[in-house]
């Protein structure tokens, strides 16, 4: 990175980044939910637009999604209006061989020598890169045409932009953000769990405890928040903001 620029993790990106998981792991969640839902529990509509109806699951992940979207909006322009930008935009082609470099030593289970508070390695530069400006793009872009809000009467854009490829962008795309997750907490913990934790969560570049117990704190709200994501709590909300017929339970 240029010399003296992206050094440290401010608070304002510590925050950005759990919210950016909360609102990720439901937004899974819900999807999941809708890929096998074949009955749903109820029908959401709003109340300007009565023929645009979803159900209750589809109106949560929307809800989500925006929710979702605000926040990476306010990390975009935090990180130019800021200049952290250089932390994951490269500004070299050197990033690419080290990128190659950093992979060898990943796979060989010879963790390449880094610190998250000065800097990312240039594989990690890159997939940081690809996950906040191409993977999410694609995710609400596709999100948006397959939503009720897609404007159906534009024959020529939907000719171009078919639900079927949509479809087919936008499911491999949250498994694309499953994997990372899971292979991006594991290095998290296995190439200095401390350390690493301290510089996302805790703020600073020591190895004490702090940013662990803030780690898990946060897991714990995401844990609340999986749990809280069900019918009888998303209901009376969803009520509040349109006309929602449930389905008797059987």
């Amino acid at each position: 990175m240029p010399e003296g620029q992206g050094v440290g993790i401010p608070a304002w990106l510590s925050w950005t980044h759990f919210l950016n998981g909360f609102f990720l792991l439901l937004i899974i969640r819900t999807g999941i939910r809708i890929k096998g839902e074949k009955t749903p529990s109820g029908l959401w509509s709003s109340k300007r637009v009565k023929k645009r109806r979803m159900s209750l699951t589809i109106w949560f992940h929307l809800v989500l999604d925006a929710a979702w979207l605000i926040n990476g909006v306010v990390y975009v322009v935090l990180l130019f209006a800021t200049g952290a930008w250089v932390r994951i935009v490269p500004t070299s082609w050197e990033v690419f061989p080290n990128a190659l470099s950093a992979l060898i030593h990943y796979l060989s289970l010879d963790w390449p020598t880094h610190s998250g508070w000065t800097g990312y390695n240039g594989l990690q530069q890159l997939l940081y890169f690809l996950i906040v400006f191409v993977a999410s793009p694609l995710a609400v872009l596709t999100g948006i045409r397959l939503s009720a809000f897609w404007p159906r009467d534009d024959r020529r854009i939907n000719r171009i932009f078919t639900v079927d490829l949509a479809k087919a962008i936008h499911f491999p795309t949250m498994l694309f953000f499953v994997g990372f997750t899971i292979v991006h907490v594991g290095l998290v913990l296995a190439t200095g769990a401390l350390r690493n934790l301290n510089a996302m969560y805790g703020g600073q570049d020591a190895v004490n405890w702090t940013g662990f117990w803030i780690f898990v704190a946060s897991l714990i709200v995401m844990a609340a928040g999986w749990i809280a994501a069900r019918d009888s709590v998303i209901a009376p909300i969803a009520g509040r903001f349109g006309d929602l017929r449930m389905r008797p339970k059987r």
